[in-house]
C-alpha cells in the first residue's frame, strides 16, 4: 500500500545506491524503520489514507517530543 504520509528514505545518490553520509547513518534510519512499523504503521487497520497519515502525524508528534528514547536514557 502507498502511504503518501510515509517518510523518505535515506540520503542515496542519483544511481539509488547510499552515499557516504548514508552509510554512517543507514542503522539509525533502519532503526526509526522498523520503530514506525512497530508502533505505528502494523499496530493497527486504518480505513482510509486520510486516517492513516492523520495517525502519523500524531504518532510521529508523540515520538519526538513525548516518547521517551533509550539513547537519551529514557
Amino acid at each position: 500500500m502507498d502511504r503518501g504520509c510515509s517518510p523518505t528514505p535515506g540520503p542515496t545518490s542519483c544511481t539509488g545506491e547510499l552515499d557516504r553520509v548514508g552509510r554512517k547513518t543507514n542503522g539509525k534510519v533502519e532503526r526509526f524503520h522498523r520503530t514506525l512499523a512497530d508502533e505505528w504503521a502494523y499496530v493497527r487497520l486504518y480505513s482510509s489514507d486520510v486516517e492513516c497519515c492523520t495517525e502519523f502525524t500524531t504518532w510521529l508528534h508523540t515520538y519526538n517530543h513525548h516518547r521517551a528514547h533509550t539513547a537519551l536514557g529514557g
